[in-house]
C-alpha cells in the first residue's frame, strides 16, 4: 500500500509539472501577475507581479524562456518606513512608441527608438499610503525600468537609504565585472567568474549564460541621483546598491521624482549585445541644447604622454611641459598631420608642491584662470587659430569640486574669450575623496559616483554648453547616455586607459580592450588615448601590444575625440603605421560588429560620416585569434582599395610586437577578408573607393 501511494504521488507530480521552463517558474511563484506587456516584435515579455503580502516584483522572459526570474522592487528610507510590502494595484496602462532620431555625432547617424511601455501604479494599504509607480520600456533587445514617486501630503521629500531593486538571473553563466566601492574608483581590470562569484560590481556588468544568451546590466539618465552598483546576495540574485553619501541618505530629493532607468540589455550573441546598447541612449531625453554644430569630433595630440614617461612635468620647473614654446611645437605637429586639436595639461598654477601641499587628492591651490609664467595662454590660443588647430583646455580638480565650482564661471569665460571650445576635466582622488561644500558651509567627502558628484558634473556640462564648450571628464561619473541630451558631453575616461601601460606594473592585460568592448563601452565613448607606436612606457617598459593593435584601437574603442597619444618624435620614426592614424575617421554613419566574443575577439566595421569610406578594426587577447568576415557592408557594385595593416606572421606581443604587414588589395562587397590576430595583436583596414 505504501509503495502504491508513492507511485501515485510520483505520477501526479509528473502530470502537474508544466511543459516549459516559464511554466516551472510560474508554478514556483505564489505571486499574481497583475500587468504584462511584450516588446514590439514579441521577443521579450515583462510581467509585473504582486505577492500575497503585497510585494511588487517583475519577471522578464525571452521567446517564452525566463531571463530574469521574479525580482522584487522597492526602497529603504532614512526617515520613512520602507517601501517593500502592503501594496495593492491602483492602475495600469500600456502604450507603443516608435521614432527614428539622428545623432549629431556618434557611432550611428540614426537610431530607432521602438518600444512598448508598461506602467503600473501601486498604493500602500497601510503606513503612509504612499504611491509607487513602476514604468517599463520593453525593447526587442532589452528592458529599461524606473520608479516614479509622486508627491503626497505626508510624503513630499524622499531621503533614500537604498533601493531594493533586484535582478534574479534565471540561468547560470559567466560574468565579466570589476569591483565597486574600492579605493581606485572604476579603474580595475575586469574579472571573469561565474555569476555566483560576483561580489559588488560596477555597471555595466556583463553575463553570458550557459545557453549563450548575453546580458548586460547598467543604468540610463543618471540625473540628480546616486550611481547604482550591483551586489550579489546569494546564488544568482543581484541587488542594486546606491553609492554612499556623507550626509546619510544616498539620495535626497523633493517629490515628485523619477529615478534613473535600470537597464537590462538582452541579446543572443556578443555582436548583438553591442548594438543593444542603443537602449541606453534611447532612454535619455532628446537634445536640450539645440544647434550643436560647434561640437567638433576630432583627433588630437597633446602635452600629456611625456608626463607619464617622466620626460616632462605638470608642475613648473626645468621639465615643465606646458610652455609656450612646447605648445607651439605640438600645434605645428597637429597642423602638419591634419589633427584638429592640441591638449595642454599643466598650464595653470597649483601643480607645485609647497610645504605640506601636494595637488593629488587636494587641489586647493589650483587656479583655473592663472597660467604659469612660461605659458602665454592668449598667445598659444592665437597661434593655434592661425594654424587651424583647436586648443583643448584642461581643468584638473584633484577631486576638490568646492574649489573648482567657485572658479567655474570665470574659468569657462576665459576659454570662451580665447576661442577654446573643449576642456578635459579631471578628478584625481581616491574613492570617497571628492571634496564638496555642504549646506552647512563645511567640506564633506563624497564618492565619485554619488549624488553630489553627479550633480557637479551636470553643472559643469550645462555651464560649459552656455559657452559652446565641450567636456571630456576623466575620473568621471559613469556614462549613462546623457550625451543624447547634452551633446557637448563628448567622451570620458571611467576605466583603465593607456596610461596604465606607461606606468609599468600592473599593465593592462592583452584581453583588456576585448573586455572593454562588451563592458565599459556599452555605456558610451571612452577617451582611451591609443596610438603608442613606440610600444614603450616609462623606463622603456614594454607595452603588451603589437603595432597593428595600436592602430585597430581607433576603430574598436569608440570616441568622437581620439588622441594620438605618443610623442611626436615616435610618430616621425614610424611614418607608415602612423599613416593609418592620420587617415582614420572618428565620426560615423554606421557601425557593424562583424564578429566577437566577450574578452576574446572584437571585429568592427564603421562607415565614416558623410563619406563612402569604411574602416575595419579587430583586436584579440593573449592568444592567437583568427577571423573571416564578409565585406558585404561595402557598397554593392563598387570596387574598393583595402589599405591593410595587420600583424606579421611572426608577430607576438611578447617576442616580436613590431612585426607588421602593410599592404593593399582591391575588394568588393562580395569578397571576404580573413586574418590572423597575433597574441596581443590586431588588424586595421581602410576601405576607399578605387579609381
Amino acid at each position: 500500500m505504501t509503495l502504491l501511494r508513492v507511485f501515485v504521488a510520483f505520477v501526479l507530480c509528473l502530470i502537474a509539472v508544466p511543459a516549459t521552463a516559464q511554466g516551472v517558474a510560474q508554478a514556483a511563484r505564489t505571486s499574481e501577475t497583475v500587468a504584462s506587456a511584450s516588446s514590439p516584435a514579441g521577443t521579450l515579455k515583462v510581467e509585473i507581479t504582486l505577492s500575497p503580502e503585497g510585494r511588487v516584483g517583475y519577471v522578464v522572459s525571452r521567446l517564452g524562456k525566463p531571463v530574469i526570474d521574479e525580482s522584487r522592487l522597492g526602497f529603504l528610507f532614512t526617515d520613512q518606513p520602507e517601501m517593500l510590502r502592503n501594496f495593492q494595484l491602483a492602475g495600469q496602462g500600456t502604450r507603443s512608441f516608435d521614432e527614428t532620431w539622428e545623432e549629431p555625432w556618434g557611432e550611428y547617424r540614426t537610431i530607432r527608438n521602438r518600444y512598448t511601455e508598461l506602467t503600473a501604479s501601486f498604493d500602500e494599504k497601510i503606513w503612509a499610503k504612499r504611491r509607487m509607480n513602476v514604468v517599463f520600456r520593453i525593447y526587442d533587445d532589452g528592458v529599461g525600468f524606473r520608479y516614479e514617486l509622486p508627491s503626497r501630503p505626508n510624503f513630499t521629500h524622499a531621503n533614500i537609504a537604498d533601493e531594493l531593486t533586484e535582478f534574479n538571473v534565471a540561468e547560470p553563466g559567466t560574468a565579466w565585472w570589476d569591483e565597486a566601492l574600492e579605493w581606485n574608483r572604476e579603474e580595475y581590470p575586469y574579472r571573469r567568474t561565474t555569476i555566483d562569484q560576483i561580489g559588488t560590481a560596477q555597471t555595466p556588468l556583463t553575463i553570458r549564460t550557459d545557453s549563450g544568451l548575453h546580458l548586460s546590466f547598467h543604468e540610463a539618465a543618471l540625473v540628480d541621483y546616486s550611481g547604482m552598483d550591483l551586489r550579489r546576495v546569494h546564488d544568482r540574485l543581484l541587488k542594486a546598491t546606491l553609492m554612499p553619501s556623507s550626509t546619510g541618505p544616498r539620495v535626497s530629493r523633493d517629490l515628485p521624482l523619477a529615478t534613473p532607468w535600470r537597464v537590462i540589455m538582452i541579446a543572443p550573441d556578443a555582436p548583438s549585445l553591442y548594438r543593444s546598447a542603443q537602449i541606453v541612449l534611447n532612454l535619455n531625453e532628446p537634445n536640450k541644447l539645440g544647434d550643436v554644430s560647434w561640437v567638433k569630433p576630432m583627433k588630437y595630440v597633446g602635452i600629456w604622454w611625456a608626463m607619464h614617461l617622466d620626460k616632462a612635468t605638470w608642475d613648473s620647473g626645468p621639465k615643465h611641459g606646458a610652455t609656450t614654446a612646447n605648445a607651439k611645437r605640438y600645434i605645428d605637429f597637429a597642423a602638419k598631420n591634419g589633427f584638429g586639436g592640441v591638449l595642454v595639461e599643466g598650464w595653470n598654477k597649483g601643480w607645485d608642491k609647497n610645504g605640506n601641499y601636494e595637488w593629488f587628492a587636494n587641489g586647493s591651490e589650483f587656479s583655473f584662470t592663472e597660467a604659469y609664467p612660461d605659458f602665454d595662454i592668449a598667445e598659444v590660443a592665437r597661434y593655434a587659430r592661425s594654424k587651424g588647430v583647436a586648443i583643448i583646455g584642461h581643468h584638473e580638480t584633484a577631486g576638490n569640486i568646492a574649489n573648482y565650482e567657485k572658479q567655474l564661471g570665470p574659468a569657462l569665460d576665459l576659454y570662451q574669450r580665447l576661442g577654446i571650445h573643449a576642456v578635459k576635466t579631471g578628478y584625481v582622488a581616491d574613492a570617497s575623496g571628492i571634496q564638496a561644500e555642504g549646506a552647512d558651509g563645511k567640506i564633506h567627502f563624497e564618492w565619485h559616483q554619488g549624488q553630489v558628484a553627479v550633480n557637479h558634473h551636470m553643472k559643469v556640462v550645462t555651464e560649459a554648453a552656455k559657452r559652446q564648450i565641450a567636456v571630456n571628464p576623466h575620473e568621471p561619473v559613469k556614462d549613462t547616455g546623457l550625451r543624447r541630451t547634452y551633446p557637448n558631453w563628448v567622451s570620458r575616461e571611467g576605466q583603465r586607459g593607456m596610461e596604465y601601460n606607461a606606468w609599468g606594473e600592473p599593465k593592462n592585460p592583452p584581453e583588456h580592450e576585448a573586455n572593454l568592448v562588451f563592458t565599459r563601452m556599452l555605456s558610451g565613448p571612452m577617451d582611451f588615448t591609443p596610438g603608442i607606436l613606440s610600444l614603450e612606457g616609462k623606463n622603456k617598459t614594454h607595452i603588451p601590444s603589437t603595432l597593428a593593435k595600436q592602430l585597430a584601437l581607433y576603430v574598436v574603442l569608440y570616441s568622437p575625440i581620439q588622441m594620438a597619444a605618443d610623442l611626436p618624435e615616435n610618430y616621425a620614426a614610424n611614418p607608415k603605421p602612423f599613416q593609418f592614424i592620420k587617415d582614420v575617421a572618428v565620426d560615423w554613419d554606421d557601425t557593424r560588429m562583424l564578429a566577437g566574443e566577450v574578452g576574446d575577439l572584437a571585429v568592427f566595421a564603421r562607415k565614416a560620416r558623410g563619406k563612402d569610406e569604411w574602416f575595419l578594426g579587430a583586436v584579440g587577447d593573449e592568444q592567437e585569434r583568427r577571423f573571416d568576415v564578409a565585406l558585404e557592408f561595402l557598397q554593392p557594385g563598387r570596387r574598393y582599395r583595402a589599405e591593410i595593416y595587420r600583424d606579421g606572421d611572426d608577430a607576438d606581443y611578447r617576442t616580436n610586437p613590431r612585426s607588421i604587414v602593410i599592404e593593399q588589395r582591391t575588394v568588393t562587397s562580395t569578397d571576404r577578408f580573413a586574418a590572423r590576430i597575433a597574441p596581443g595583436g590586431g588588424t586595421a583596414i581602410r576601405f576607399v573607393p578605387a579609381k
